[in-house]
Protein backbone atom coordinates (compact mmCIF):
# COMPACT_ATOMS: atom_id res chain seq x y z
CA UNK A 1 0.00 0.00 0.00
CA UNK A 2 1.33 3.05 -0.77
CA UNK A 3 1.19 6.69 1.81
CA UNK A 4 -2.04 8.12 1.30
CA UNK A 5 -3.16 11.47 -1.19
CA UNK A 6 -2.87 14.37 1.55
CA UNK A 7 -6.23 15.57 0.72
CA UNK A 8 -9.25 14.28 2.54
CA UNK A 9 -11.80 13.14 0.10
CA UNK A 10 -15.57 12.37 0.66
CA UNK A 11 -16.71 9.40 -0.65
CA UNK A 12 -18.65 10.97 -3.40
CA UNK A 13 -15.21 12.45 -4.23
CA UNK A 14 -13.25 9.89 -4.31
CA UNK A 15 -16.26 7.39 -6.72
CA UNK A 16 -15.11 10.71 -9.20
CA UNK A 17 -11.81 10.08 -8.80
CA UNK A 18 -11.67 6.55 -9.20
CA UNK A 19 -13.74 6.87 -12.38
CA UNK A 20 -11.09 8.95 -14.35
CA UNK A 21 -8.24 6.82 -12.63
CA UNK A 22 -5.99 4.64 -14.83
CA UNK A 23 -5.24 3.18 -10.55
CA UNK A 24 -7.46 1.50 -7.90
CA UNK A 25 -7.30 2.54 -4.74
CA UNK A 26 -8.46 1.58 -1.23
CA UNK A 27 -10.46 4.22 0.81
CA UNK A 28 -11.10 4.89 4.28
CA UNK A 29 -12.47 7.79 6.13
CA UNK A 30 -11.75 10.22 3.56
CA UNK A 31 -8.14 9.11 2.82
CA UNK A 32 -7.07 7.28 -0.41
CA UNK A 33 -4.66 4.65 -1.11
CA UNK A 34 -3.45 3.97 -4.45
CA UNK A 35 -2.90 0.04 -4.91
CA UNK A 36 0.66 -0.77 -6.64
CA UNK A 37 0.59 -2.70 -9.73
CA UNK A 38 0.39 -6.76 -9.53
CA UNK A 39 3.11 -9.15 -10.55
CA UNK A 40 2.32 -11.68 -13.27
CA UNK A 41 3.07 -14.27 -10.30
CA UNK A 42 -0.04 -12.40 -8.08
CA UNK A 43 -2.29 -12.37 -11.49
CA UNK A 44 -1.75 -16.05 -12.48
CA UNK A 45 -2.05 -16.70 -8.30
CA UNK A 46 -5.72 -14.89 -8.49
CA UNK A 47 -6.89 -16.36 -11.92
CA UNK A 48 -6.08 -20.00 -11.15
CA UNK A 49 -8.35 -19.55 -7.67
CA UNK A 50 -11.08 -17.62 -9.49
CA UNK A 51 -11.52 -20.65 -12.17
CA UNK A 52 -10.76 -23.36 -9.50
CA UNK A 53 -14.11 -21.41 -7.63
CA UNK A 54 -15.92 -20.77 -10.82
CA UNK A 55 -15.66 -24.58 -12.56
CA UNK A 56 -16.92 -25.64 -8.80
CA UNK A 57 -19.38 -23.43 -8.69
CA UNK A 58 -21.55 -25.77 -11.32
CA UNK A 59 -25.17 -24.28 -11.20
CA UNK A 60 -25.18 -22.95 -7.82
CA UNK A 61 -26.57 -19.42 -7.20
CA UNK A 62 -22.36 -17.83 -6.84
CA UNK A 63 -20.87 -15.81 -8.82
CA UNK A 64 -16.82 -15.05 -9.11
CA UNK A 65 -15.58 -11.25 -9.53
CA UNK A 66 -12.68 -9.82 -10.57
CA UNK A 67 -10.29 -7.57 -8.69
CA UNK A 68 -12.10 -5.03 -11.06
CA UNK A 69 -14.86 -5.20 -9.05
CA UNK A 70 -14.83 -2.82 -5.75
CA UNK A 71 -16.28 -4.46 -2.16
CA UNK A 72 -18.04 -1.59 0.25
CA UNK A 73 -17.39 -2.40 4.55
CA UNK A 74 -20.11 0.03 5.32
CA UNK A 75 -19.56 -0.55 8.63
CA UNK A 76 -16.19 0.70 8.76
CA UNK A 77 -16.98 2.92 5.60
CA UNK A 78 -13.66 0.81 4.07
CA UNK A 79 -13.66 0.14 0.48
CA UNK A 80 -10.75 -2.31 -1.60
CA UNK A 81 -10.73 -4.52 -4.67
CA UNK A 82 -9.96 -7.80 -3.47
CA UNK A 83 -8.22 -10.47 -6.01
CA UNK A 84 -11.53 -12.68 -6.27
CA UNK A 85 -14.60 -12.24 -4.55
CA UNK A 86 -17.28 -14.42 -4.33
CA UNK A 87 -21.49 -13.45 -3.89
CA UNK A 88 -24.04 -16.14 -3.60
CA UNK A 89 -27.96 -15.76 -3.51
CA UNK A 90 -28.09 -12.18 -4.44
CA UNK A 91 -25.64 -9.47 -5.13
CA UNK A 92 -26.26 -6.32 -2.92
CA UNK A 93 -24.31 -2.96 -3.89
CA UNK A 94 -24.22 -0.05 -1.36
CA UNK A 95 -26.51 2.65 -1.00
CA UNK A 96 -23.82 4.89 -1.92
CA UNK A 97 -21.69 3.29 -4.51
CA UNK A 98 -23.38 1.14 -6.84
CA UNK A 99 -20.28 -0.19 -8.09
CA UNK A 100 -19.59 -1.49 -5.01
CA UNK A 101 -20.59 -4.91 -3.12
CA UNK A 102 -21.70 -5.59 0.17
CA UNK A 103 -22.44 -9.01 0.47
CA UNK A 104 -19.53 -11.12 -0.26
CA UNK A 105 -19.40 -14.62 1.12
CA UNK A 106 -15.95 -15.24 0.14
CA UNK A 107 -12.79 -12.61 -0.41
CA UNK A 108 -9.79 -14.12 -1.81
CA UNK A 109 -6.32 -12.06 -1.61
CA UNK A 110 -2.97 -12.92 -2.90
CA UNK A 111 -0.43 -11.90 -0.91
CA UNK A 112 2.97 -10.30 -2.10
CA UNK A 113 5.76 -8.84 0.29
CA UNK A 114 4.00 -5.20 0.04
CA UNK A 115 0.89 -5.85 0.70
CA UNK A 116 1.07 -9.21 3.40
CA UNK A 117 1.22 -7.03 6.61
CA UNK A 118 -1.89 -4.84 5.05
CA UNK A 119 -3.92 -7.82 3.64
CA UNK A 120 -3.41 -9.57 6.98
CA UNK A 121 -3.82 -7.21 9.61
CA UNK A 122 -5.72 -3.84 8.83
CA UNK A 123 -7.61 -5.21 5.30
CA UNK A 124 -8.83 -8.13 7.02
CA UNK A 125 -10.30 -6.35 10.22
CA UNK A 126 -12.35 -3.80 7.62
CA UNK A 127 -13.10 -7.52 5.74
CA UNK A 128 -13.95 -8.71 9.00
CA UNK A 129 -16.84 -6.53 9.83
CA UNK A 130 -19.32 -7.12 6.60
CA UNK A 131 -22.15 -9.54 8.04
CA UNK A 132 -22.06 -11.87 4.95
CA UNK A 133 -18.61 -12.40 4.65
CA UNK A 134 -17.80 -16.36 6.03
CA UNK A 135 -14.39 -17.12 4.58
CA UNK A 136 -11.24 -14.72 4.07
CA UNK A 137 -8.63 -17.06 2.10
CA UNK A 138 -4.64 -16.16 1.80
CA UNK A 139 -2.64 -17.15 -1.35
CA UNK A 140 0.92 -16.84 -0.42
CA UNK A 141 3.43 -15.94 -3.49
CA UNK A 142 6.06 -16.97 -1.62
CA UNK A 143 5.26 -20.82 -1.80
CA UNK A 144 2.55 -23.19 -2.52
CA UNK A 145 0.13 -22.38 0.57
CA UNK A 146 -3.51 -20.84 1.06
CA UNK A 147 -4.81 -20.56 3.98
CA UNK A 148 -8.69 -19.90 5.03
CA UNK A 149 -9.81 -18.05 8.02
CA UNK A 150 -13.80 -19.01 8.59
CA UNK A 151 -16.30 -17.07 11.07
CA UNK A 152 -17.41 -19.85 13.56
CA UNK A 153 -20.32 -20.58 15.16
CA UNK A 154 -19.12 -17.86 18.09
CA UNK A 155 -18.98 -15.26 15.39
CA UNK A 156 -15.00 -15.15 15.67
CA UNK A 157 -12.58 -15.95 13.13
CA UNK A 158 -9.99 -18.78 13.51
CA UNK A 159 -7.34 -20.37 10.83
CA UNK A 160 -9.34 -23.12 9.94
CA UNK A 161 -7.23 -23.92 6.67
CA UNK A 162 -3.47 -23.97 5.86
CA UNK A 163 -3.18 -26.22 2.84
CA UNK A 164 0.49 -26.79 1.53
CA UNK A 165 1.93 -28.81 -1.82
CA UNK A 166 0.31 -31.98 -2.42
CA UNK A 167 -3.25 -30.94 -0.31
CA UNK A 168 -6.18 -29.37 -0.64
CA UNK A 169 -7.89 -26.40 0.75
CA UNK A 170 -11.95 -26.56 1.11
CA UNK A 171 -14.37 -23.46 0.90
CA UNK A 172 -17.31 -24.70 2.37
CA UNK A 173 -19.48 -21.58 2.65
CA UNK A 174 -21.04 -21.61 -1.30
CA UNK A 175 -23.43 -24.11 -0.86
CA UNK A 176 -21.47 -27.26 -1.00
CA UNK A 177 -17.79 -27.84 -0.37
CA UNK A 178 -15.38 -26.78 -3.20
CA UNK A 179 -11.88 -28.35 -3.15
CA UNK A 180 -8.85 -26.17 -4.07
CA UNK A 181 -5.96 -28.66 -4.68
CA UNK A 182 -2.51 -26.43 -4.44
CA UNK A 183 -0.86 -28.07 -6.59
CA UNK A 184 -3.12 -26.99 -9.61
CA UNK A 185 -3.83 -23.78 -8.12
CA UNK A 186 0.74 -23.29 -8.30
CA UNK A 187 0.89 -25.35 -11.49
CA UNK A 188 2.70 -23.12 -13.91
CA UNK A 189 1.25 -24.41 -17.74
CA UNK A 190 4.08 -22.25 -19.03
CA UNK A 191 7.12 -23.94 -17.59
CA UNK A 192 9.53 -26.29 -18.82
Amino acid sequence: MVAPAPARLSYAEYLAREAQSEVKHDYLDGEVYAMAGGTIAHGALAMAVGAAITAALGGRRCRVLSSDVRVRAPATGFAAYPDVTVVCDRLEVADDDPHAVVNPRVIIEVLSDSTEAYDRGAKAAHYRRIPSLAEYVLVSQREPLIEIYRRNERGNWELFVEARAGERAELISCGAPIALDVDAVYRDPLAA
